[in-house]
């Protein structure tokens, strides 16, 4: 071996380490490793940062600025409100959120098709009141899973597929995946749904652009029926069951600026009247686009919002210049362009009308405002805000937020454009139609997993420059003509399954392909089958967060850390080595 190949895997090896031991933070230690490999001469200078330009870590940052606009639009809320029911168990909710995610990720990429159902399932984990540490693995590994049943749902098939013409003349078909990896999905998938999701830590303490918004109060407002709302003309008591499903409860009726006696139970609902509504911000906000309703503006009236708008709790203080006196009353909130939403009264009732309610000291209020004011006018009138901020939902972008995310995915699925140039284009597209302000783009990136991603790429395209996958293949070649034929097969499985741990999965398949054919022609048996198992083994990357695009997507949001991978990954790939081997030999016979 020469000295770059040593000094690669024993970096490698101190990485991996350092990671699983979880001392220190895992992108302090792959930007470590980089600048090592490089002081080393291991790691070419000229690549060092190359990795951050890097599809894969493209992908990743835009993956997360599109999931903020599809929960900025209101899409999630619209997708939850078909696909969750919070009283479901989780190994319920894991099979049919995973289900979907696998039935998905057959069709698309697989990296799109968590990035449509991640938010979802991080509303249903705030719905039911857990972490979404609980389910966001599962439904990574099941969208990986589901990429394997054809030939579009993954990079590795469709380069297995090409490595196949130029080898024989003929490629894999859309479907000759379908039956082996159908196999692996349905296996994998039953596993994390009963068995795997107890094996992760379940934490809380998460951070991110994805990370809870906890809420200690629910509020009293009064949200406008729209012009085209779906409520019209149903009576306030037929809504008890939506209100009930969003975790809020209608307390009466406003019509021509006049609340009605009682909860005006059997009133019939017009154009403009106010709903009155008990809820945290969030089910506030999830019922109002189911309902079609809209906030209240500053003159009473339906606001007219824009991404630049956000929510905040407020605390009215002691010294505050609006104690005793109503949001009508006033042009304290007018003059600093905020608008009342909600007014939270611990162990009181209100039962006036939210705007001519007297404000009294210990009184929180959820107000809306420009986001890059909002704290400091809140200030200024003597109220300290609590919690975080919370960003205005826009229920009626929701079907363009969706449209334009599709179109990227049809684009990428027929090879128009890569998808990182589709993610990208609908991440413009989705600051210009005003889904997404500019400063969300940013904020909703996890960097600490791009810096892992942008660290290790360089490291591993190295490992392969310098000839180190080579005696990795070779060394593959060498014990697999000294056993039978099917435990050949299964050797190829497992060690491309373990490269593809530490390394990309589309330069696993790159390097295994050839390797696999060149043995299967040596043992004189169908290379169909060795493919087979280079794509699988390529695909079926559980024990580390970089070896799919899929497993570092969720690392963030669900506030894993590197090491939490194995405890699920082990198993699974164990399974899948299981339930591979048979069923190739079963339809690609040797």
């Amino acid at each position: 071996m020469t000295y770059e190949q040593i000094a690669l895997f024993v970096l490698l090896a101190l990485v991996l380490g350092a990671l699983l031991w979880g001392r220190w933070r895992f992108d302090l230690v792959a930007f470590a490793a980089l600048i090592g490999g490089v002081v080393i001469g291991a790691v070419p200078a000229e690549t060092a940062f190359s990795g951050f330009g890097h599809d894969a870590t493209l992908a990743v940052a835009l993956v997360l600025v599109v999931t903020a606009g599809m929960t900025r639009s209101g899409a999630v809320d619209l997708v939850t409100r078909h696909l969750i029911d919070s009283a479901r168990s989780l190994p319920a909710h894991i099979a049919i959120l995973g289900g979907t995610g696998a039935a998905l990720s057959g069709f698309m990429n697989n990296v799109a098709a968590l990035a449509f159902l991640m938010p979802v399932d991080v509303q249903a984990a705030r719905k039911a009141n857990r972490s979404p540490s609980a389910s966001l693995m599962p439904l990574a590994y099941a969208t990986i899973l589901g990429g394997m049943i054809t030939m579009i749902g993954t990079p590795p098939n469709i380069i297995i597929a090409a490595y196949r013409q130029s080898a024989t003349g003929s490629g894999f078909t859309m479907f000759d995946f379908a039956p082996v990896g159908l196999a692996c999905a349905i296996a994998g998938l039953a596993f994390v749904a009963t068995v795997g999701w107890r094996l992760i830590p379940q934490r809380n303490d998460r951070a991110g652009a994805m990370a809870d918004l906890v809420q200690t109060s629910s509020y009293t407002t009064e949200l406008v029926v729209a012009e085209k709302s779906p409520i019209i003309g149903r009576r306030v008591r037929t809504l008890d069951a939506e209100a009930e499903e969003h975790d809020c409860v209608i307390s009466g009726l406003v019509r021509r600026r006049k609340r009605l006696p009682g909860r005006a139970r059997w009133e019939e609902i017009k154009k403009g009247d106010l709903l009155v509504v008990h809820g945290t911000p969030e089910a506030l906000t999830a019922l109002s686009g189911a309902l079609g309703l809209s906030l209240q503006g500053r003159s009473g009236e339906r606001a007219e919002l824009s991404s630049d708008l956000k929510m905040v709790e407020a605390v009215v203080g002691s010294d505050s210049r609006i104690v005793g006196r109503t949001a009508n009353e006033t042009q304290l909130l007018r003059d600093r362009g905020l608008s009342l939403v909600g007014l939270s009264r611990s162990g009181t009732t209100i039962t006036e009308r939210v705007r001519r309610t007297s404000l009294q000291v210990g009184d929180v209020l959820l107000v809306l405002g420009n986001a890059d004011t909002i704290d400091a006018a809140v200030l200024s009138l003597g109220c300290l805000p609590i919690g975080s901020t919370l960003p205005v939902v826009r229920h009626e972008k929701a079907a363009l937020a969706i449209g334009l995310f599709a179109g990227a995915v049809l684009v990428g699925a027929f090879g128009l454009l890569p998808l990182v140039i589709a993610l990208g284009a609908v991440s413009v597209l989705y600051v210009l139609f005003d889904i997404l302000p500019v400063r969300d783009v940013y904020t909703s990136i996890e960097w600490p997993v791009v810096v892992l991603l942008g660290s290790l790429i360089p490291v591993g395209m190295a490992l392969e420059t310098s000839g180190g996958t080579a005696l990795i293949a070779q060394a593959l070649a060498d014990i697999g003509q000294m056993v039978p034929a099917w435990m050949a097969l299964a050797f190829v499985l497992v060690v491309t399954m373990t490269l593809s741990d530490v390394l990309n999965n589309a330069a696993t398949a790159v390097i295994a392909a050839p390797v696999a054919f060149g043995l299967a022609q040596l043992l004189d048996v169908n290379p169909d089958s060795f493919l087979m198992a280079v794509a699988i083994g390529a695909s079926c990357a559980f024990l580390t967060p970089i070896g799919h695009n899929n497993n570092a997507l969720v690392m963030g949001p669900g506030g894993y850390r590197f090491s939490d991978y194995w405890r699920m990954g082990l198993p699974l790939e164990i399974i899948i080595v299981a339930v591979a081997v048979p069923a190739i030999l079963v339809f690609w016979p040797l």
